[in-house]
């Protein structure tokens, strides 16, 4: 950890921002700086069958610094914000340990919020429930198990649309398991990691139409690199399309087109507009849910960090937006 930093109360920073907006880049810029440890909280960027289709650090920037959760979970895991937060006390044990600054960098807003604000503590759910839902749901419908969901768990049902797959088979799958609910879960929630005070945190605010055309420019670079392949690797494993990893943006447009049913330009333009759409969600949850984190345009950001933590001017040069 860099000297300016010795004794700070700030024992961490958060870096979030919408999808393509710099957030690796600065994070590797900052941890080259202050002898720090980058922390990945991205929900998508956890799944070791993904690196390209979610822009994971490349091979080489990992070996420049630290990273830590990028990559260790299996496609066919449910890798939940729970699971997640308990790696993420491990890391960041750690790294205080080893005197290194950690700095948490994604887009996931769940899982800054539960660093900074605690989780609820829902216990794992066995296998055999899980798979028992969701055969109901293809079974029956989402709309039967919404249904079903109303009227065991009203408040819950309630604040879902009808055809949320995922969170109305969840929602089931809790009472099914514990007997609880969710919202009797969510009252009695694990302690956050870190206090507010203890964390310094930015949003990157890129210009919208600026950021959508990095979004569009990047999934172009992501099918030069070989997603497809990729997403083609993960659809012979004939998963559960329900499963998180399945979802990622532009995963299941081009799991369409390598079943033959659609081109491979309608794919890329739906996975464009989906990561679009993501980034959108973003903004306006960050915005209402974690309003303490500092808004900042990406090309300002660095100076921003630099002076709040004390570091030389020119000490992150050469974080970049890519």
């Amino acid at each position: 950890m860099s000297d300016a930093l010795t004794g700070s109360k700030i024992k961490a920073v958060l870096i979030a921002g919408p999808t393509a907006s710099g957030k690796s880049a600065l994070a590797l810029a900052l941890a080259e700086a202050s002898r720090g440890t980058v922390i990945n909280t991205d929900s998508m960027q956890v799944y070791r069958d993904l690196r390209i289709i979610t822009a994971r650090p490349t091979p080489d920037e990992e070996t420049r610094v630290p990273h830590r959760l990028y990559g260790y979970c299996d496609a066919a895991v449910n890798c939940s914000a729970g699971a997640w937060i308990a790696e993420a006390a491990n890391v960041l044990r750690e790294a205080q340990s080893q005197q290194r600054l950690p700095i948490f960098t994604g887009g996931s807003g769940l899982y800054f919020k539960a660093l900074t604000r605690g989780l609820s503590a829902v216990p794992p759910i066995p296998q055999n429930i899980r798979d028992g839902v969701r055969a109901r749901l293809e079974r029956d419908g989402v709309e039967a198990l919404h249904a079903e969901l109303a009227r065991r768990d009203p408040d819950s049902a309630g604040k879902l649309k009808v055809r949320d797959r995922s969170r109305i088979a969840r929602a089931l799958e809790v009472i099914e398991a514990t007997g609880r609910s969710l919202g009797d879960w969510h009252r009695d929630g694990l302690p956050p990691l870190l206090r507010p005070e203890e964390a310094l945190a930015v949003f990157l605010n890129p210009d919208r139409g600026e950021l959508y055309e990095r979004i569009d420019a990047r999934f172009s670079r992501m099918i030069e690199a070989g997603a497809l392949d990729e997403v083609s690797a993960l659809a012979a494993r004939k998963l559960d399309p329900l499963l998180p990893a399945m979802k990622a943006h532009g995963v299941p447009a081009l799991m369409h087109h390598l079943r033959g049913e659609m081109s491979l330009d309608e794919a890329i333009d739906i996975g464009r507009a989906d990561t679009r759409h993501y980034a959108k969600r973003q903004f306006t949850w960050f915005r209402h849910q974690l309003p303490e984190f500092e808004w900042v345009a990406p090309d300002k950001a660095a100076a921003w960090l630099s002076h709040a933590l004390s570091l030389s001017p020119d000490a992150l040069e050469h974080a970049t937006v890519s």
